[in-house]
């Protein structure tokens, strides 16, 4: 019989194992290194909040453009027109893009939320005056925002389930590959029982 170190079944999943385990972390490491940091700082958020910075700006649209936009009975929450973008990042420096607009017959207004801020639009439809206003609260509550995925659009959303599936199967792989080598090391399985025992404790004991 094979002894157990030399059984070719077990050195053919071990070696798959290992591959896989690797390439999980090579994907997964840089986001486990942010997710990690960002998990200290939004445990820490009421100790090393920053105080924000808000930008405002003001401008009058042009005649044309104000008479455009008066004149139109848009869809509830279309865009600005293009012409209205384009000015409101010259006038204003504000990147509208397509987010859906409040559209009312006095003004138009426009949620810009961000990560790590918040900003708005709003147009009098009548009068032509547009005011922006951008609120900016640091890099520490951008990459907080990161990691919960506020306000990140559909390409972060891709990114985080991406990410997710490799630390899933990063931690599945060194599951199994802690299985296969449990037989040699005895505190294998105390060390993983501690992992879960140690956060249902706490959540039990000290979590209302």
């Amino acid at each position: 019989m094979n002894s157990p170190l030399h059984n070719p079944r077990r050195s053919y999943w071990l070696k798959t194992l290992h591959q896989w385990h690797w390439i999980s972390s090579a994907v997964c490491l840089v986001g486990m290194l942010l997710f990690s940091v960002t998990g200290i700082t939004l445990n820490h958020a009421a100790q090393i909040e920053s105080k924000p910075e808000v930008t405002s700006r003001k401008a009058i649209l042009p005649d044309a453009l104000r008479a455009e936009l008066s004149a139109l009975q848009p869809a509830k929450g279309a865009a600005l027109p293009m012409a209205a973008q384009r000015w409101a990042a010259e006038a204003l420096s504000a990147k509208v893009g397509d987010a859906a607009a409040d559209w009312s017959a006095e003004e138009i207004y426009v949620a810009l939320p961000r990560p790590g801020g918040d900003a708005w639009l709003r147009i009098d439809r009548e009068s032509g005056e547009a005011e922006y206003e951008l609120t900016q609260r640091g890099w520490v509550s951008y990459f907080n925002d990161l990691h919960k995925g506020r306000h990140t659009g559909t390409a972060w959303s891709w990114f985080l389930d991406i990410f997710a599936v490799a630390t899933l199967l990063f931690s599945v792989t060194g599951l199994f590959i802690l299985k296969m080598h449990a037989t040699n090391r005895p505190s294998t399985w105390p060390i993983v029982g501690l992992g879960l025992v140690i956060p249902l404790v706490l959540a039990l004991l000290f979590i209302h």
